[in-house]
């Protein structure tokens, strides 16, 4: 028995190899030193480079690889990246024929590693991808395509995390499931811009982003009004879709400076709030802080309860990126916060017409299928791109069980290239000033031919969508 065991983890493994070994044939691979360079320096001082050698020296914004692949028909393909990030995490721009822009994280490593650059439609014929500088401080090794397997159908689960979720945010969510890979919802950050969208395009947008981040209490103690719940009540009223974001002023040790003002007290830079020691046990003052700002929102939450607006609720945002307070110390404490923003909303305040959003690519942050309802991140390249890259690493993340949603965009998706990518976002929601007025990240002509798609749903196409 013990005979047989072995020979067939031999011949599994043979198999396995032989597969591998399939798909690398499959795969175009294309050497960084060969391609044409513009600012960077081919090198072989790092040790483990295929081919002659590696690039580095991305030290410029205008750094940048031109790859020439051909293709022997227009096609989609996988894009693979292999770098080395030795000098930290990074984010490097992929540019395909010098047109949609593609943000790639590149996370840190000691050696070269393979990361997926998502997918390029390539033309008949040559084309160009671009590795773009961005961060910066990388090494590339080389860039391979291979046709891309065609997508299987989603499965998503058709139920809300929260048991007790009320009759809106149901027949939301049972929407939403609906539209998944058939349609995309338009959405647009701030009542005054999605104004601003409806004079410029004629069309106004499904979804409204409202922010509950003049409720926090420490910008109310100095003098924060607002009207978000205001325009998120005016925007269901007119038969619209709401996400709501809470840039959290952190609850106390705001550094109220010059370079630090008060108002920016979300930013891990503008406090000494340190939410993984406020967080190690429940006696602390700064643990009853958190709680305080949690029950204050909660009251703002209970206003739209009230009104019977089911809202895309997407607190602790961009969290693995740092740069905001609740993501400074690591993903452990920010996933704890999470689920006691969770309970303490649905157990202890009977909040029930949230619909959970999740806003996070990184595997290592996200809290769990059981307390998150729909997957998204924020990106903000421009040319009207698809984000494959960004899509395809949440299906990843949540196994195709989860809605996918791109929650913050600089440039509005070209509805053609969300479908021959198959990026089957289930709304975008674009931000406001400098970006969807910004010409470099949304062209008027190619706005208003966005909204004016029928890919693309705008708020009088959804009237009734409750009992759609």
């Amino acid at each position: 028995m013990a005979k047989l065991d072995l020979l067939l983890s031999s011949a599994l493994a043979l198999c396995a190899q032989a597969h591998s070994l399939g798909r690398r044939q499959d795969a175009q691979i294309y050497e960084a030193e060969d391609a044409a360079l513009s600012g960077v320096t081919a090198d072989t001082a790092q040790a483990g480079y295929s081919g002659t050698g590696y690039v580095g020296g991305f030290d410029d914004a205008a750094d940048t690889i031109t790859f020439t692949v051909n293709s022997d028909s227009a096609k989609l393909y996988d894009l693979k990246i292999r770098y080395a990030g030795i000098y930290g995490a990074k984010v490097t721009t992929v540019v395909l024929n010098g047109g949609a822009r593609t943000e790639v994280s590149l996370a840190e490593s000691t050696d070269f590693t393979t990361v997926s650059g998502g997918q390029v439609l390539l033309d008949e014929g040559a084309n160009t991808i671009d590795i773009v500088s961005n961060w910066g401080y990388y090494l590339i090794d080389y860039i391979s395509v291979s046709p891309s397997a065609p997508r299987p159908a989603h499965n998503v689960t058709p139920a809300l995390s929260n048991p007790n979720a009320g009759a809106g945010a149901k027949a939301l969510y049972k929407y939403l499931v609906s539209l998944y890979g058939q349609k995309i919802l338009s959405g647009q950050q701030d009542a005054t811009w999605a104004n601003w969208v409806t004079q410029q395009v004629g069309k106004t947008p499904a979804v409204l982003g409202v922010d509950l981040i003049d409720y926090s209490p420490s910008r109310v103690e100095h003098g924060s009004t607002s009207t978000a719940v205001e325009d998120a009540i005016a925007h269901a009223e007119k038969g619209g879709i709401v996400t709501v974001v809470w840039h959290w002023n952190a609850p106390t040790g705001l550094y109220d400076t010059a370079q630090e003002p008060w108002w920016s007290g979300f930013y891990t830079a503008a406090t000494d709030f340190d939410i993984a020691a406020a967080l190690s046990d429940t006696t602390n003052a700064n643990y009853t802080l958190i709680i305080r700002d949690i029950d204050a929102i909660a009251v703002q939450l209970k206003r739209l309860q009230d009104a019977d607006v089911p809202i895309l609720f997407r607190p602790l945002h961009e969290a693995e990126g740092g740069w905001f307070w609740w993501g400074a110390k690591g993903p452990e404490p920010c996933k704890a916060l999470w689920n006691l923003i969770y309970d303490r909303w649905t157990n202890f305040h009977g909040i029930n017409n949230l619909v959970w959003v999740w806003n996070s690519v990184a595997a290592d942050w996200y809290p769990g299928d059981d307390v998150a309802d729909v997957l998204s991140t924020d990106v903000y390249a421009t040319g009207n791109g698809p984000m494959s890259a960004q899509y395809n690493s949440l299906i990843d993340l949540g196994k195709d069980t989860k809605l996918i949603a791109a929650a913050e965009v600089g440039s509005v998706p070209l509805p053609a290239q969300l479908q021959a990518y198959e990026a089957d976002w289930v709304w975008f929601c674009t931000w406001g000033d400098t970006f969807i007025n910004n010409g470099e990240y949304n062209p008027a002509d190619v706005l208003k031919a966005i909204y004016n798609d029928e890919y693309v749903l705008t708020l009088d196409e959804i009237q009734g969508w409750r009992d759609a």
